[in-house]
């Protein structure tokens, strides 16, 4: 088997897949655009063979690198970045080189562009939030008629809630329709919910060998809006309504063999035409991982190698491992702001917390706005300590100011 790898260089740790592949046989090979010398040596060492090119988006400079691989080693059989901003290159690389095990470069928007997506959460049964695309401020404001404020705008098919915003009057509206942007956008009715995702992997029959759900108390469009902080956390058990509600989008929208990360919202009170609270209103989809360094949260929590299970998938289209039904460990994300002004310092998180804390780093630039700068990742046993440890990195004193740590 021939593997096409894209960007196995970033984020950090997804040399852990090529790893995984290579470890099952397979031939690993990276597209990438830093230099070789500079790779670190687990993603030298994951990879029978590195292809360089001066820009990742220049697609020509993509097909010459795939077109290599095909030469030298003989039909391709996957290629997958398992990162969201490459996932509609990867689809036309696949379309390109036919490439049949993935999407393809038209049934790629079915999972990209939010307008498409409410036709499968409408077909598992699932309820979303009313909508219209973007077009005059008449039909804007014809569309509030119905809803009500506030509404949320974004790209239809927009990477991690860059460009999102909550309109939430006239005067807003108007602004936003001063300057209003030249791709498509989507305008929705605003949910009151806390977004909660169901996470795992299927296979080819859409059969899920893994799965797991993470909270989001913030939505990300208010974190990068704000600059404010981030955390989020595993559910220690799956809540059986969001469980069934999920296999049944995994059902419903195309595609298989691959990661899955649908977000919904959990009601936080009842919503006319939509549900009671508690009720789970779809909101997104994204075929592939979780972003960020959710994969290790996902090990971290569930004394698992999600690599594994996937490189599993990919050679198998099965896994042996047995998820329990109740996870030993909440894994809890928590950044910081280099522009706010914390009490608590650095060390003195580490001195609290160390025997806690699995990860911590400087967030990479790219992941920054809507991450953060500084980031802490730790497991506990029981909620409340992962809650309490969370409230100490993100406790602050005074007003915030700019250029402080």
């Amino acid at each position: 088997m021939n593997f096409i790898f894209v960007s196995p260089q970033f984020p950090k740790t997804y040399w852990n897949f090529c790893d995984r592949l290579k470890q099952r046989g397979v031939c690993v090979l990276g597209i990438g655009d830093t230099p070789y010398d500079e790779l670190d040596d687990h993603v030298k060492a994951s990879l029978v063979e590195y292809y360089r090119v001066d820009n990742m988006e220049n697609y020509e400079e993509m097909f010459r690198a795939v077109a290599y691989f095909s030469f030298r080693y003989g039909k391709i059989d996957w290629i997958e970045s398992n990162n969201e901003y490459w996932l509609a290159q990867d689809a036309r690389l696949r379309s390109d080189f036919h490439i049949t095990t993935g999407y393809q470069s038209e049934e790629v928007w079915e999972i990209r562009s939010k307008s498409r997506m409410k036709k499968y959460y409408a077909q598992a049964g699932i309820p979303t939030a009313r909508w219209h695309m973007v077009t005059t401020q008449a039909e804007g404001e014809a569309f509030i008629e119905k809803v009500g404020y506030p509404v949320i705008v974004k790209p239809d098919t927009g990477v991690g809630a860059a460009r999102t915003y909550r309109i939430s009057d006239a005067q807003e509206l108007s602004a936003f329709y001063a300057h209003q942007p030249s791709i498509p956008y989507i305008m929705e009715e605003f949910i009151p919910g806390v977004i909660i995702s169901y996470d795992g992997i299927m296979n080819a029959r859409k059969e899920i060998l893994f799965d797991t759900s993470h909270i989001f108390p913030t939505p990300i469009m208010d974190i990068v809006n704000t600059q404010d902080h981030l955390v989020y956390y595993s559910a220690k058990q799956i809540d059986p309504k969001l469980k069934e509600l999920g296999q049944r989008a995994v059902e419903a929208f195309p595609g298989g063999s691959r990661f899955f990360h649908f977000e919904f919202f959990q009601l936080l009170e009842d919503k006319e035409g939509i549900g009671k609270k508690g009720d789970y209103v779809g909101l997104e989809v994204n075929m592939r991982p979780p972003g960020g360094y959710t994969t290790d949260m996902m090990n971290f929590a569930n004394n698992a190698d999600i690599y594994s299970i996937w490189a599993d998938m990919i050679t198998t289209d099965a896994t042996d491992f047995t998820l329990p039904a109740q996870r030993p460990y909440v894994c809890i994300f928590a950044s910081r702001r280099d522009q706010r002004n914390y009490v608590h310092t650095h060390e003195e998180i580490l001195e609290r917390y160390g025997a806690h804390i699995v990860m911590e780093e400087r967030m990479p630039q790219a992941l920054s706005d809507a991450m953060g700068n500084q980031m802490y990742t730790a497991n506990f046993t029981q909620e409340a300590d992962a809650f309490a440890f969370a409230a100490f990195v993100h406790e602050r004193k005074g007003e915030d100011h700019e250029g402080t740590a």
